[in-house]
């Protein structure tokens, strides 16, 4: 177990917020968009019960603790635009992983992922005494590959048939990861892009 894994991480355009029950009714909203659930394993979007389904899951995890979900929630207007965790963990080995991540397509380029993974990366390099975290992404998602690669995050290659995902969808995994030495660099770059000083 990872003592003080989760708690309210706050920036200027999102705070994270250990995820409960009374997120549900946002994240529901924000993930009506197909777009959020292209790339993972399920569409939560698709119905209420999927969508609950998927919080009861996510908040069984961060219980056991064997994960740690957050909702992503707007700084200005207190509501949940999405979600993102850290699973993976080997606290033995000081790795964890961040995923799990989507938000609102309104919310897409808006620097809130940023901002995210930046208040993400901090609490467990610095706070945490994470080595090394790991991401990974469908192999096809460009996007998301291209998110990992600017912050910057090292390829380290892709998984081959790694898992199967929605109707059984043969999925190849791109495997990205931040280790303890690259972390100031990374963190200068997000602050930069965040216009942090």
């Amino acid at each position: 177990m990872w003592e003080g894994l989760t708690g309210v991480l706050e920036g200027r355009v999102v705070r994270l917020e250990p995820l409960g029950l009374g997120h549900e009714e946002g994240p529901f909203e924000a993930a009506q968009d197909e777009r959020v659930w292209r790339w993972m394993h399920y569409d939560a979007g698709e119905s209420r019960e999927m969508f609950h389904a998927w919080l009861e899951d996510a908040l069984a995890a961060s219980e056991a603790g064997t994960e740690g979900a957050f909702a992503t929630v707007d700084v200005v207007t207190g509501k949940p635009v999405g979600s993102t965790r850290y699973l993976a963990l080997r606290p033995e080995h000081g790795v964890l992983e961040i995923g799990w991540t989507w938000l609102a397509p309104d919310f897409w380029q808006t620097g809130a992922n940023a901002e995210a993974k930046l208040l993400m990366l901090e609490h467990a390099f610095e706070d945490l005494g994470c080595l090394r975290v790991e991401f990974k992404t469908d192999a096809r998602n460009e996007r998301s590959r291209a998110a990992l690669a600017a912050l910057p995050a090292q390829f380290e290659g892709v998984f081959r048939k790694h898992m199967l995902v929605r109707g059984g969808e043969r999925r190849d995994s791109a495997y990205y990861s931040i280790i303890d030495d690259e972390w100031p660099e990374v963190r200068e770059n997000l602050q930069r892009r965040l216009g942090v000083t």
